[in-house]
C-alpha cells in the first residue's frame, strides 16, 4: 500500500476535530468514582507453568461494575524487592493468552501485568477468560459499537474503567513499585494506554504502539479496514445517527485522554498503516501535555508497525523513567 495520508509535516502539525465533551473530566470521575466503590479485591494465585525463569501469577480483581477481570502478574524467579512495573493491554481480539507468550519485560528485570479485555480473547493468540456481563442496544458485530446509543452505555467505558483498576491491582502486589510504573500496549491496547494516561496522573510513562481508538472523525471516514469500519456499517443501517454516533465516541477519543497526559510518552506510527491511520496517531500525539514525548515512525509499513524494532526502542526508552 502507497502512502495515503497526510505527508509529514502536515502529521506533526495535525490537530483532530473532535469535539470535547464539555462534561469530559466530570463523566469520567464519576465513573472511577463508581468502580471503586466496589472493593478492588486483587487475588494472586500462583501457577505452576514449567517456566522456571519467572514466577507467574494468575490474577482476578474487580473491574467495571465489581466484574471480575482477569490478568497474568510476572515476575522474575527469586524476586524479593518492589520491581519497577509494566503494565500491559491488548490488541483488538486478543485476550490475556497464556503465561509462556509474555516473557520480554519479566526478563528485563521488570515486573509485568498483563490484563485481559473483557469480552474479548477469541480472535487470536491464547484466548481469553473474562466476561463482558453488561448487555445494550443493537450494534454491529464487534466491539466499536456495543452501548454507541449513549456514553454510559458504551462498551469502552468499561475496559478503560477496567484498565485504570488493572494499573491499582498490579501495585496492590508487595513486589511492584508504584512509583515506576508505565503502561503499554499497541493497537487498541496502544488506545487503551492513552486513556490510562490521561486518568492516572502518576504514571512513570506511557508507550502507545500504533494505537488504535483516536481521532474517531476521522478515523471513520478515512479507511475502510476493520474495526474502525464498524461505526460506518452501523451507521448505514442506522441512518441519521452520525452526530449523536460521534457525540458518543467524544467521551472515548484518545485525543481527550492525551490533552490530559501527565507523564513521559514513547508513540509509534506506521505510514502505511490502513488500521490505525498516522494522522489519527499524530492527532493524539500532538494533544499529548507533557512536554517529554517521542514518536517513532515506520515509513514502509502497515499495521504491524515497528514490530520488533518498536520494542527494541521501547527497551532503551525504558531505561530513563522505569
Amino acid at each position: 500500500m502507497p502512502l495515503f495520508d497526510l505527508a509529514d509535516d502536515e502529521l506533526r502539525s495535525y490537530r483532530s476535530a473532535s469535539t470535547e465533551p464539555e462534561d469530559f473530566d466530570a463523566f469520567w470521575s464519576k465513573t472511577l468514582q463508581e468502580a471503586r466503590e466496589h472493593d478492588l479485591d486483587a487475588r494472586f494465585e500462583p501457577v505452576d507453568t514449567g517456566l522456571t525463569t519467572v514466577q507467574v501469577y494468575d490474577v482476578t480483581f474487580a473491574g467495571f461494575g465489581g466484574h471480575p477481570v482477569k490478568g497474568w502478574l510476572t515476575l522474575p524467579a527469586g524476586t524479593q524487592e518492589p520491581l519497577p512495573l509494566v503494565v500491559e493491554f491488548v490488541g483488538y481480539g486478543g485476550g490475556r493468552g497464556l503465561p509462556h507468550e509474555h516473557l520480554l519485560w519479566a526478563s528485563t528485570g521488570r515486573a509485568h501485568f498483563i490484563m485481559d479485555t473483557r469480552g474479548q480473547g477469541s480472535a487470536w493468540g491464547g484466548g481469553g477468560g473474562t466476561a463482558d456481563p453488561v448487555g445494550g442496544a443493537p450494534s454491529y458485530p464487534g466491539f466499536m459499537t456495543r452501548g454507541i446509543d449513549a456514553p454510559e452505555n458504551y462498551y469502552y467505558r468499561r475496559v478503560f474503567t477496567d484498565a485504570v483498576r488493572a494499573v491499582e491491582a498490579a501495585r496492590s502486589h508487595p513486589l511492584t513499585d508504584a512509583a515506576r510504573t508505565v503502561a503499554i500496549g499497541g493497537s487498541q491496547g496502544g488506545g487503551i494506554t492513552i486513556a490510562v494516561g490521561g486518568l492516572v496522573p502518576d504514571l512513570a510513562g506511557i508507550a502507545p504502539d500504533v494505537p488504535f481508538l483516536c481521532d474517531f472523525p476521522r478515523a471513520a471516514v478515512l479507511t475502510d479496514r476493520h474495526p474502525y469500519r464498524e461505526i460506518g456499517l452501523f451507521l448505514k443501517t442506522h441512518r441519521g445517527r452520525s452526530k449523536d454516533v460521534l457525540s458518543t465516541l467524544a467521551y472515548f477519543d484518545g485525543v481527550h485522554f492525551a490533552s490530559r497526559g501527565s507523564a513521559p510518552a514513547l508513540f509509534s506510527a506506521a505510514l502505511e498503516d490502513q488500521t490505525c491511520p498516522p494522522s489519527t496517531v499524530f492527532a493524539a500525539f500532538n494533544a499529548w501535555a507533557h512536554e517529554e514525548k517521542e514518536i517513532e515512525v515506520y515509513d514502509f509499513n502497515d499495521h504491524e508497525g515497528g514490530g520488533p524494532y518498536q520494542e527494541a526502542a521501547k527497551l532503551r526508552w525504558l531505561r530513563s523513567y522505569a
